[in-house]
Order: structure tokens, then C-alpha cells, then sequence
């Protein structure tokens, strides 16, 4: 049971990526459509590509959605509308006109006669109003044509009658007046006026309840088909154009097939497909990382980074689609290849997008259309974005961007309407907010670098301050090693830069490397001011270990102080393996007789392992071995550099670092070059 554990233990960061592997693949293959993928890919106005079209089964013509729209529209234009007359609160109205009048009359002590005739023209003037109806103020001007027929429901009581039938309230007030003109006095006439004005109420109410219920049923009768297509017949010839009614049918028979291929007996086999798919995708993805990026295969956190990036934009852009396919190209996918070129490199980011558009063009529509789109704004993200730190950079890319995208989406416009005319500016609004969401790269960027513990350019500028507290430590106490620190920096940023690497990360780590010095910063020869030497009063031994342990205590204070690994890997490896030469064959000449053990004279490693910590060790050895030259020229520095590099490719340093001869012969044309500017002669001063 043990040695199944070890092996387990030994097995696993293979075991994790297998895990891991496996459930990104289902959680993708779960945001997949469930429904089945017709085998034809067609789009309005184009050529049809295929053999001449034959219906496999009976089909319906099913309508398209303008055309259900279209008549839902005219379903809503010709439905009538629906009033509701209140009789309760006519009778209420006749018994508040009733009792105000007895009212009027004990007052003003109205004759029985007066009395009446108000009564009688008031009630006949309320039966007027209340003929058809009197219409509430907000409804009012419910209908333009006047003379449309509206049905209005008096109890159980339903009457089609036109609109314009309904009293308003000005034509409610002219009935009051015309029918007081006569036989009053102006007096009289003012009090019935205010009575009646303030008796009648409307009680016509527009029943929205009621038309609409109506307009849903009408709903219901809408045939969505508008025809049938028969098994054999004929849909389409090799070379006809996509438009009409082929369109039509070729839809419907997509819709049909979808339909008829996700059924319950092959539900398995279509998610077997899809999880085919998507873990090829997976897997060359792996196998890029295991073949041409194996640091990054080997870092199991580096590949969770790269795995939840891409789930992330399937995921985001999944959620779009099921919203609103409209806003398919909202969603800012060039953040991926931004944000793993920040933080590995531009081949890698390209690989992954190009990976995870493909993936999207599955469950996208116009498929071709939006793999183009993408892969050629992933290629122009990775050819523009650079040094993020310069913030004047991902201004522009990020609008280079988003005019590509605009650019060829015209194109695309074009081909298919043939002109111009038809474009639909919708789309260059969404790749505006897609160019603005862009920005976001900058804010993810430093969320990961927190949570994954991974180095930007950002981080590498700030690392490369000198006034960070670290910095400054190393230069009060081995004011020596700061100095050689910075001319070994600008010695590796011009190699870097000469060569393609990475030289803010190169210059970062060559200031760093060597923090281990601060421990004993007396013990080494830069560090040392009154010409004592503490190596005197040490054995060889003694010296070398107290010359290679500033590699781990280099290691040690750099964890201290939380620097990046991408950082601590420069100081574990600037002296590689390599021995303390000078140390060695001082043993060897004080011991000629005994064997000396070359491991206690030896760095602990490990090798450089990328291009940029091996110029970093060619930079550090060579700036330290000019200083021993007394009379320092173009043919010594020249014959000095030759000689330390190529010792340490004997040893075999560079073995494991992804760097050739060619850039090696750059590299050391560079450093030549560079120490031959620092050590240059001035023109002697008259004294």
C-alpha cells in the first residue's frame, strides 16, 4: 500500500493535469448547446457550395421570424379594443345630482316647479352623456381614426360601436351648456352648471386586461408553417444562390434535422462527439506546452492559469450567445492573447487563442465568419501589444484592434449583400464596447499576478525601480555588488534586446542576482575598500563556501522580501553549476597529494533554462573578469570574453537553455562592445 502511494506521490502532477484536464473538458462540453449540428453550412445571398439538395424526409416550410412578426403586427393593428362601461357609477351620478338638487332647493328656497324642471334637465342631460359613454381623460386620445369600431361591455351586455361615439370631457361640458340655454336665468343657469360639472363622472375605462387576453388567442391560431416539402423533392442545385424561398426551406430543414439528431437514443453519442472535440483541443494545447514550452508544462499553476483562461471566455462568451446572439461580438476575446503574452509569450497566447475560437466557432452563428474575425484580431493582438507598462501601447493596439475587426466585418458585409448599402452599423457600435472592454486586460492582469503569483511587465518595472526597499538595503550594505548589479543589468538589457528576449525581465533579474552578497558583503572583491582581504585568515574551503552560499542566501531574502520565482530563478542560476575556480586550484596547490572534492567548490545550480538567465550568467561573469584586466583594450577584453564563455559552454551551462550559437556570437559582440565603452581612455587633463 505504501510503495502505491509513493507512486501516486511521485505521479502526481501527471495526476493533476489529468484532473484537470478532464473536468475543464466536461465543464466546456456542459456549456455547449443541447441540440444537433446540421451538416450543411449556408448563409443568405451566397453560392450553394454543395451537390444538388434533395428533401431526406417530409418537411414543414416553417415561417421566418419577421414574417411571425409581421403577423403578430397586423394582429395587433386590426384587433379591436376592448372599453368597459361602469352602469353602477351612472345610477351613483343620477342619486348625487338627485340629492344636491333637493339640497339646492331648502337653501335658496326654490319653487316645487323650479325644482322639477332643474331636476328634469339635469337627469335628461346625464342620460345624454351616458348614452355610450364618457370616456376617462387618459384614453381619450386612445385612437387617431376616430371612426374605428371598438367594443365596449355593459355588464353582460357587448356592443360594437365607433370610438368617436365616446364623450370626452369638452364635448361632455357643450352637452351641459346647450342644454341649459333655455329657460333659466343666468344665476340658474351657473348653479345647475356647477352641479352637473361635478355629478358626472367618466365611466368608459379602456379593458387592456381584455385586449390583450383577445391578441394572445389570435396569437395562438398564427400558422407558424407555410407549406410542406415532400421526401425526394428537389431543394437546391449545385451552385444556386441562397435567397428567398430556398432560404426558407434550407432553414426549416436545418431546424428539422437539429431536431430530429438530438433525440434521447443519441443524446450519448452527440455528447461523446462533443467531448472528442473539445479534449483534442485540450490535448494540443498539452502537447504544445510538453514539446515547445516545457518550464510552463512542468508548472502545474501555470497551466491552471491557461486552462481557466480559456474556460473563461467560452464561459463568458456562452452566456452571451444564450442572452442575445446579437451581441455575439461584444465580448472582448483578444483579452486572452493579451493577457498571456504578459505573462509568457506571444507564440503561446496566439496558439491558445487560435485554440479557443475555434472551440466558440462550434456553438456560434455564422461560424466561418467569426473564426476569421477573431483569429485575425488574436494575430494583430499579438503583433501589437507590447510593453504593457507603457500604458500609450494598449491604447493603440486595443484601436488597431477594433478597426480590424470593423474592417473586416465590412468585407464580410459586402460579399454578402453585394454593396454597401446594407451594412448594419449595430455591429461597429458592439466592436467599439468590445475595444473598450479591452482595457480590462490591465485590471485581470494584476487580479492573476496576485492570485496565481505570476510576473508581468508591469511587476518588472516596479521590480526595477531602484528605490525599492530591497535595492536600497543591497546598496548600503555592498555598495560594490549594487554597482556590478547595474552594469551587469544594462550589459544583459542590450544583449536582450539584441537578440528578441525578454529584457525588462532579464534587467530585473541581473539587479537582484546577486542579494545574497548582503550577508558578508566583505568577503567579495568589489565590496572591499581598505585593501584587506578576509580570505587570507580562511581556508580555500572556507572561502569557496562562503562565496557559494550567497546563492542561497540570495534565494532566501528574495523570499523574504516575496519576489517573483520568474525573479528568484535568475539568482539560483547565474553561476549555474560551475566551481570557484580560483578557490580550487588554491586547494589543489596547498593539497598536491590529496584529492580534493570538487563538489565543496561548486555552485549549487541549477543551469540557466531560458534565454534570458543565460545571458544573464554570460553578462555577470564577464563584467566581474573585467575588472582584473590592468590595462584593459579592444584584443584583452575581446580574448577575455572568448574565453569565459566558452569555458562555461564546455561545462556545458547553456545545455538546458532554449539559446543557439548565433545568439550566443550576438550576445558576446554585444558585451565586447559595451565593456569597451565603459573602459574607454580619456584624454589626459593638463595639469
Amino acid at each position: 500500500m505504501s510503495n502505491f502511494v509513493n507512486k501516486l506521490y511521485q505521479k502526481n502532477t501527471i495526476i493533476y493535469k489529468v484532473i484537470l484536464f478532464l473536468v475543464t473538458t466536461v465543464a466546456i462540453v456542459y456549456l455547449f448547446p443541447k441540440g444537433g449540428q446540421f451538416k450543411y453550412d449556408f448563409s443568405n445571398s451566397q453560392l450553394w457550395k454543395y451537390d444538388n439538395l434533395y428533401a431526406p424526409f417530409d418537411f414543414a416550410i416553417q415561417k421566418s421570424a419577421a414574417e411571425i412578426k409581421a403577423e403578430k403586427a397586423q394582429i395587433v393593428a386590426n384587433s379591436k379594443l376592448y372599453f368597459t362601461a361602469d352602469n353602477a357609477l351612472v345610477v351613483g351620478v343620477k342619486d348625487a345630482f338627485t340629492k344636491r338638487i333637493a339640497a339646492l332647493m331648502l337653501n335658496d328656497s326654490l319653487a316645487l316647479q323650479e325644482k322639477n324642471m332643474f331636476q328634469e334637465i339635469g337627469l335628461r342631460t346625464i342620460e345624454k352623456v351616458y348614452e355610450y359613454g364618457f370616456l376617462e381623460a387618459i384614453i381619450q386620445d386612445k385612437l387617431s381614426d376616430k371612426d374605428v369600431l371598438v367594443t365596449i361591455r355593459k355588464e353582460n351586455v357587448v356592443q360594437d360601436i365607433p370610438f368617436k361615439n365616446f364623450y370626452t370631457s369638452s364635448e361632455v361640458l357643450k352637452i351641459i351648456t346647450e342644454n341649459l340655454e333655455v329657460g333659466f336665468a343666468n344665476y340658474s343657469r351657473n348653479k345647475i352648471f356647477n352641479i352637473l360639472s361635478e355629478a358626472i363622472k367618466p365611466n368608459v375605462s379602456y379593458d387592456a386586461v381584455f385586449t390583450e387576453k383577445v391578441i394572445e388567442n389570435e396569437y395562438k391560431n398564427i400558422s407558424y408553417t407555410k407549406g410542406k416539402v415532400s421526401s425526394g423533392g428537389l431543394i437546391i442545385l449545385k451552385g444556386d444562390i441562397v435567397e428567398g424561398k430556398k432560404l426558407a426551406i434550407l432553414n426549416s430543414l436545418k431546424s428539422e434535422s437539429e431536431s430530429k439528431v438530438w433525440t434521447e437514443s443519441s443524446y450519448n453519442w452527440i455528447i461523446l462527439g462533443y467531448s472528442i472535440l473539445v479534449s483534442l483541443a485540450l490535448l494540443m494545447l498539452l502537447l504544445f506546452l510538453k514539446k515547445y514550452r516545457v518550464e510552463i508544462y512542468e508548472n502545474n499553476n501555470k497551466v491552471t492559469f491557461i486552462f481557466f483562461n480559456v474556460f473563461s471566455m467560452i464561459f463568458i462568451q456562452t452566456l452571451v450567445i444564450n442572452y442575445n446572439s446579437d451581441y455575439l461580438y461584444v465580448v472582448p476575446l483578444s483579452v486572452l492573447p493579451i493577457v498571456l503574452k504578459a505573462f509568457f509569450d506571444a507564440r503561446l497566447g496566439l496558439f491558445t487563442h487560435v485554440l479557443t475560437v475555434l472551440l466558440l466557432g462550434y456553438i456560434v452563428p455564422d461560424s466561418f465568419e467569426f473564426i476569421y474575425l477573431h483569429i485575425i484580431a488574436g494575430i494583430v493582438t499579438i503583433l501589437t501589444v507590447s510593453e504593457l507598462y507603457k500604458r500609450a501601447n494598449l491604447f493603440i493596439s486595443v484601436a488597431q484592434i477594433t478597426g480590424i475587426y470593423m474592417l473586416t466585418y465590412l468585407a464580410f458585409s459586402i460579399i454578402k449583400e453585394g454593396n454597401a448599402a446594407q451594412i448594419n452599423l449595430q455591429y461597429f457600435i458592439l466592436f467599439a464596447l468590445n475595444g473598450l472592454l479591452s482595457f480590462l486586460s490591465i485590471i485581470l492582469i494584476y487580479i492573476y499576478e496576485k492570485v496565481f503569483g505570476l510576473v508581468s511587465d508591469v511587476t518588472l518595472l516596479e521590480l526595477s525601480n531602484t528605490n525599492t526597499k530591497l535595492l536600497r538595503e543591497l546598496n548600503e550594505k555592498a555598495p560594490g555588488t549594487f554597482q556590478h548589479s547595474m552594469q551587469v543589468a544594462n550589459l544583459a538589457e542590450a544583449a536582450a534586446n539584441e537578440i528578441g528576449a525578454n529584457s525588462m525581465l532579464v534587467r530585473t533579474g541581473a539587479l537582484y542576482h546577486d542579494v545574497g552578497k548582503m550577508v558578508n558583503p566583505m568577503y567579495f572583491t568589489e565590496n572591499q575598500t581598505t585593501g584587506v582581504n578576509p580570505h587570507h585568515e580562511l581556508s580555500p574551503r572556507d572561502s569557496a563556501k562562503i562565496i557559494t552560499d550567497h546563492v542561497i542566501k540570495g534565494v532566501e531574502i528574495a523570499k523574504k522580501y516575496k519576489l517573483p520565482d520568474r525573479i528568484i530563478d535568475f539568482i539560483r542560476t547565474h553561476h549555474g553549476t560551475s566551481t570557484t575556480y580560483y578557490f580550487l586550484m588554491k586547494e589543489r596547490e596547498m593539497n598536491p597529494d590529496a584529492e580534493v572534492d570538487i563538489k565543496k567548490f561548486q555552485y549549487p545550480g541549477p543551469n540557466p533554462f531560458s534565454k534570458e538567465t543565460a545571458i544573464l550568467m554570460m553578462c555577470d561573469a564577464a563584467e566581474a573578469a573585467s575588472k582584473s584586466l590592468k590595462m584593459p583594450t579592444a584584443q584583452s577584453i575581446s580574448d577575455l570574453i572568448d574565453k569565459i564563455i566558452e569555458k562555461q559552454m564546455a561545462d556545458n551551462q547553456f545545455l538546458n537553455s532554449d539559446i543557439t550559437f548565433k545568439e550566443i556570437e550576438t550576445i558576446k559582440k554585444i558585451i565586447k562592445k559595451k565593456l569597451l565603452n565603459m573602459y574607454h581612455l580619456r584624454v589626459e587633463y593638463p595639469e
